[in-house]
């Protein structure tokens, strides 16, 4: 990054997946803060898409990056996922692990403990192969287009997910604000929005690159999501911070959302 903000192209060019793994997900079993915001992560997620919680036919993930941890709990309640993200190298990590090919990352310690937050750790291997089974397609996404999977049109989903991705595809506050209203775009009226946000964050390396995040408070994050046609009915915070990061941050927000179905 030579001073302005890392865009697509950047991700395109410099953003490898590998490095990426190995710094925020390495399953070495010691704690480290990546490990303990992976499982307040996956505690939300279960909470959100566990017995009672939201549920229907489809659920779109924004920005999945080169990870399937945020859709371990969400394949026990929706029967067609799409996956998407913006690099090629991404979508091609996520092709291996669903195609179990050579190479793949092993994501065992994850679905374990996506097992384990429902009862069962011993269930993982038919976790993975539902997953498999429900992710329909992995896609290119945008964040920025006001359809963010163009140039594919899906019906208009019951859930859209995004962890960890929008601080990262948006270069200011109000390119964020747009975002968070594409997003609601994807969704039917009465359908959920659920994310995760980085807060304070204005980069984080991967491997020896550094890659910027819009600076985002928590204020703002919940007024943008309101402001996108969305009530709040979850919000949790965690106050551990990445390693990884450039600078100190404020944690992590998670928000459960349902657009309106009104004007």
């Amino acid at each position: 990054m030579e001073g302005g903000f890392t865009g697509g192209e950047e991700y395109q060019r410099n953003f490898l997946p590998g490095d990426y793994l190995a710094t925020y997900y390495k399953f070495d079993g010691g704690s480290s803060p990546e490990s303990e915001m992976l499982k307040f992560n996956m505690e939300c997620l279960h909470q959100t898409f566990g017995p009672g919680g939201l549920q229907g036919d489809t659920l779109i993930d924004i920005g999945t990056g080169p990870t399937i941890y945020q859709v371990l709990s969400a394949c026990e309640s929706f029967r067609d996922i799409t996956l998407s993200d913006f690099t090629d190298r991404n979508r091609e990590e996520l092709d291996k692990w669903l195609k179990k090919k050579p190479g793949a990352y092993d994501w065992t310690p994850a679905l374990k403990l996506a097992c384990e937050l429902e009862g069962d750790s011993g269930r993982w291997q038919e976790k993975a192969e539902k997953l498999r089974a429900v992710v329909k397609r992995v896609l290119k996404c945008d964040a920025n287009l006001s359809n963010p999977l163009a140039p594919v049109t899906l019906p208009p989903a019951d859930c859209v997910l995004t962890l960890l991705a929008m601080e990262c595809a948006c270069c200011s506050l109000d390119a964020y604000r747009a975002a968070l209203c594409n997003l609601a775009s994807l969704l039917k009226p009465g359908g959920h929005l659920v994310t995760t946000v980085t807060l304070e964050l204005s980069s984080y390396m991967v491997g020896k690159r550094k890659f910027s995040c819009v600076f985002l408070r928590k204020e703002e994050v919940e007024q943008a999501v309101l402001d996108a046609g969305f009530d709040i009915e979850r919000l949790l915070h965690s106050a551990r911070s990445y390693s990884a990061s450039t600078a100190p941050n404020k944690g992590l927000c998670f928000i459960v959302a349902r657009k309106r179905s009104g004007p």
